[in-house]
């Protein structure tokens, strides 16, 4: 069992001990609501917090594919673990620095081939797995609570949340071949660790199970700037899925409440009623007054209970008053935004069409090499053209016969898409959107027994998007 696993492990079951030994504090007559004085900033709340976690970690997620990795078991599951520290700026608002360490781990029912990062091939007989150690991980994101307020009790017990970030991680991928020979996939210098930018997007809940004391639970998909995470050069970039359980502990006065967890709305009531109640000492006090001063005092209690538009929150405290019945509002009266996603709709016509195809047909590169023929340019200009005015995303790609070895015709499909990326790109078309592959021999559409058959096999691609 590898170092990582042990830890995994370990780290687990030291968090669901955590986690019982604060279901039994919730219990505790201790654990109630603090009391803060509303509309004061946030000195009266601790702000600052620290956690540890661990998990599971696999090659794979719900955004997209291919994915290279997906034959998903529980031997394939890696173990990842780390830490962070949170700065509360908002009830529903925090940033949150996170480090990690661990490993990601995958396998296919289908070999795979395999090239290193300067495009060599690494093994010979495709590979089975990979596994890829994180050395480390650093990212900052930004928590948004979804549930800081809280109708039916005084505290927020359960918070659920969305966090979205970006850092860097240092990482060591190694890949196994069918024969069962593992190769590490090294960088253009020789080195083993590869270093990439990542963004890190989850959702997740805190269980606020004491004063000051969250388990943490949490699902994330991170985002690699790199093809070689998985040991696979080419494709799209790679992703893997993190889930975490762990221990969050509010650090500060412990008399102060911990902001991520006080239900604003609740502050609000209690400091209303403790005006009611010192309201209703007054008059009682006050029998022997002038009556009319008693019912102006009665008068005010009414006014301070009053709620127009029945949002839950008193006219007194409403900033938004007359909000439509059944609109969910914050703690201040006001509408809750809601987010909207807008799609795009790609429509390629027929016209669209054929100037792809009238550039397949024309097409034409130097005997062997990847060098454009100028009597190209032509309609590579209008599907340049057609790139820039329509905004489409384009797939490029190149094939070959079978002809010379498997290398060769790999690395010569390659570069011919390339070229006309670049092509593509130098005529002002958005790199970005331009997606540029070799499949060597691999993919034939016609018998390579024949030179008219090698010939419509020696072909590039376009497919518009």
């Amino acid at each position: 069992m590898s170092t990582f696993t042990k830890f995994g492990k370990s780290l687990i079951l030291a968090s669901s001990a955590l986690a019982l030994t604060g279901t039994a504090f919730a219990q505790d007559s201790t654990h109630k609501v603090d009391r803060v004085t509303p509309f004061h900033g946030v000195k009266d709340y601790r702000t600052w917090s620290v956690g540890a976690w661990g998990g599971g970690s696999a090659a794979f997620g719900p955004f997209g594919g291919p994915y290279y990795f997906n034959n998903f078991d529980f031997k394939n599951v890696g173990f990842v673990y780390g830490g962070y520290i949170k700065k509360q700026i908002l009830h529903n608002f925090g940033l949150q620095a996170d480090f990690m360490r661990g490993q990601v781990k995958g396998a296919t029912k289908a070999s795979q081939a395999l090239t290193d990062i300067r495009g060599n091939a690494v093994t010979t007989g495709g590979i089975n797995s990979f596994s890829t150690d994180i050395d480390w991980a650093a990212s900052v994101s930004g928590v948004f609570s979804l549930g800081s307020i809280n109708w039916l009790n005084k505290q927020s017990y359960i918070i659920p949340y969305v966090s979205a970030g970006a850092g860097a991680m240092g990482f060591k991928p190694t890949v196994t071949a069918a024969d069962g020979t593992e190769t590490k996939v090294l960088n253009s210098d020789g080195s083993h660790t590869h270093r990439a930018m990542y963004i890190p997007v989850g959702v997740g809940a805190k269980f606020n199970v004491a004063r000051g004391v969250n388990i943490d639970l949490a699902y994330n998909v991170n985002f690699v700037n790199s093809q070689v995470f998985d040991g696979v050069s080419g494709g799209n970039k790679d992703k893997f899925s993190t889930a975490r359980l762990g221990v969050e502990f509010a650090i500060g006065n412990k008399k102060k409440p911990q902001l991520a967890v006080v239900n604003p709305a609740a502050q609000l009531a209690m400091d209303l009623w403790d005006k009611n109640a010192a309201l209703n000492n007054t008059i009682a006090e006050s029998d022997s007054r002038n009556q009319s001063a008693i019912n102006a005092l009665k008068q005010e209690i009414t006014d301070m209970k009053q709620d127009t538009d029945g949002d839950g929150v008193p006219d007194y405290l409403d900033k938004c008053p007359n909000t439509p019945a059944g609109t969910k509002v914050d703690g201040a009266g006001c509408p809750l935004p809601v987010p909207q996603i807008v799609k795009e709709k790609i429509i390629v016509t027929e016209a669209d069409k054929k100037v792809v195809k009238d550039a397949i047909d024309n097409l034409e590169f130097d005997l062997g090499k990847a060098t454009i023929r100028p009597t190209s340019y032509a309609s590579l200009d209008k599907v340049a053209s057609l790139l820039v005015e329509k905004n489409f995303s384009l797939k490029l790609a190149g094939h070959t016969d079978n002809t010379g070895s498997a290398a060769t015709n790999m690395r010569l499909s390659k570069e011919r898409a390339e070229a006309i990326r670049s092509y593509l790109v130098s005529k002002g078309a958005n790199a970005s959107r331009i997606e540029a592959t070799g499949y060597g021999s691999t993919q034939p559409i016609a018998s390579n027994k024949t030179a008219a058959g090698r010939q419509q096999n020696r072909r590039v691609e376009f497919t518009l998007y």
